[in-house]
């Protein structure tokens, strides 16, 4: 009798032990399923180069083209980091790149290098995640405009104010990444 009330202890605990590994190792497994860290090599040189937080690249890869290159919005933005051509034209003028076309944004390094660059400059400017994201989102005018307006306050930013549903939701789903990727890296 004693050695069956040993063996069934024995039991649970193995059990209990088997759950416990699971319930810290599964949330980790799940968000490194669900946050990659494709592109690590350019991802972690043009971060570097430009000073920007990696968890912050990978947020905006995830949330604008999930780690699809070939990625094309309905607003003409491609590649990883879903560049438009606009913004190609400025940070090619500014880097120096003559030899690029807008095309070669569908080629990771290119497209990392952009908006790498890009993500500094905005983190520059505003020296805020949220503000960032929501100017590359829906430009520096509009961020410029609602900080001029009152709208949004650069020391004391509140998501909910602000303006168009888009680049709210835009901005928390950025947010959410960036969360996970600090985590992760």
């Amino acid at each position: 009798m004693l050695k069956r009330i040993f063996g069934f202890l024995a039991l649970v605990l193995l059990i209990g032990a088997i759950v416990g590994v699971l319930f810290v190792y599964m949330p980790y497994s799940v968000k490194q399923n669900t946050y990659p860290l494709h592109y690590s090599e350019e991802v972690e040189r043009y971060s570097e180069e430009f000073g920007v937080d990696k968890a912050l690249v990978y947020a905006v890869i995830k949330v604008e083209s999930n780690f699809e290159p070939s990625a094309v919005s309905h607003a003409g933005a491609i590649g990883l980091m879903q560049i438009i051509e606009d913004s190609f034209d400025w940070v090619k003028k500014k880097l120096g790149c003559d030899d690029l076309v807008f095309e070669d944004m569908y080629t990771p390094e290119y497209s990392i290098r952009f908006g790498c660059y890009m993500l500094d400059y905005l983190y520059e400017k505003y020296g805020s995640i949220e503000l960032v994201a929501a100017a590359y989102h829906c430009g520096m005018t509009t961020v410029d405009n609602w900080i001029e307006q009152g709208i949004i306050d650069p020391e004391n930013i509140d998501i909910s104010k602000i303006e168009g549903s888009k680049t709210q939701y835009y901005v928390k789903k950025i947010m959410r990444a960036y969360d996970n990727y600090s985590q992760i890296i």
